[in-house]
């Protein structure tokens, strides 16, 4: 009999694959809670958003399939349309003005030159601590003209200060509760971002005597871009998903706030107060794609930019 004989190398060789194996293995394990909860939590119901959307349940003839009629109808809903204008309004009003305040605070932070920076800070900051339902119910009182703070600012002034839950100036209100809800996270990304820009820059362009405003826009903003790019990205998204403040704003309000006011309130009501899950599960998906689908866009155009 003759004997194969193993050379050093291929023995280390496969002893080194059996390791990488078994810490494969062990990251597999380690990842398997997350991956399961995920699945559960965000893949399933999509899942399962998509089957409802291509049925609709009726009193005779119960479950049947539609295929793509229930988007078909979602894309000529006035209502659907109206919703998604709305929202559309919203983001062009709330998006930028949340975004320059946010920057703005947090270039007086990276100024070193505030008094009381902790408290200038903390402050700006504590609102997003406050749950969005309860900030709601805070500002929704305020807007009361028959009590809170406008009814006293007219009984204090003998004025007639515009009703902010008016159906002309509702949007407004709404997007007044969100600026003051994310300002300080905002806040929180850029000042990160600009702490890690090198001081030799600023060292540098002060010799070459450059002032503050110049070192803002020639050094400051071109190296947080991808920080302005992710906030305005995330900001997007909130906007699109719009359902807290109408839905709490809509007992105060019930005249300026309809059912439809934004697409995500109209598919809950769909759902849990008209019964229509079907189509409530189209108008939600579509909604999901074109938030994807403009976040994306922005994401390119910042990734652009920065090249």
């Amino acid at each position: 009999m003759t004997s194969t004989a193993v050379s050093p190398d291929a023995s280390f060789a496969r002893r080194r694959r059996r390791v990488m194996d078994r810490r494969a293995a062990t990251g597999w394990w380690f990842l398997a809670p997350f991956l399961i909860v995920f699945l559960i939590s965000f893949i399933a119901p999509i899942i399962y958003a998509l089957y409802l959307s291509v049925f609709r349940s009726q009193l005779i003839g119960g479950t049947v399939f539609v295929g793509l009629e229930n988007y078909a109808r979602a894309l000529q809903d006035p209502q659907f349309w109206s919703g998604v204008s709305r929202v559309t309004m919203l983001l062009v009003l709330q998006v930028p003005l949340l975004l320059i305040i946010a920057l703005a605070a947090a270039l007086a932070l990276d100024s070193r030159k505030l008094h009381g920076m902790a408290f200038f800070r903390i402050s700006i900051f504590m609102p997003y601590a406050v749950p969005a339902v309860v900030a709601t119910l805070i500002w929704g009182f305020m807007y009361g003209t028959n009590f809170g703070l406008i009814a006293n600012l007219n009984d204090l002034f003998s004025t007639t200060l515009p009703n902010p839950l008016s159906p002309k100036h509702v949007l407004a209100a709404i997007a007044n509760i969100l600026i003051w809800g994310n300002v300080g996270y905002n806040m929180l990304i850029f000042y990160a971002a600009l702490r890690v820009i090198p001081t030799e820059l600023y060292e540098a362009a002060a010799i070459d005597g450059a002032g503050q405003l110049r070192i803002i826009t020639a050094i400051k903003l071109p190296a947080i871009r991808g920080a302005l790019v992710i906030a305005a990205i995330f900001s997007i998204i909130g906007s699109f998903q719009l359902f807290n403040e109408p839905q709490i704003l809509q007992a105060m309000a019930p005249n300026a706030v309809t059912t439809y006011f934004s697409p995500n309130l109209y598919s809950y009501n769909l759902a849990f107060s008209g019964g229509q899950q079907n189509y409530s599960a189209t108008v939600a998906i579509i909604m999901g794609v074109a938030t994807m689908i403009v976040a994306y866009a922005v994401q390119l155009r910042g990734m652009r930019k920065e090249d």
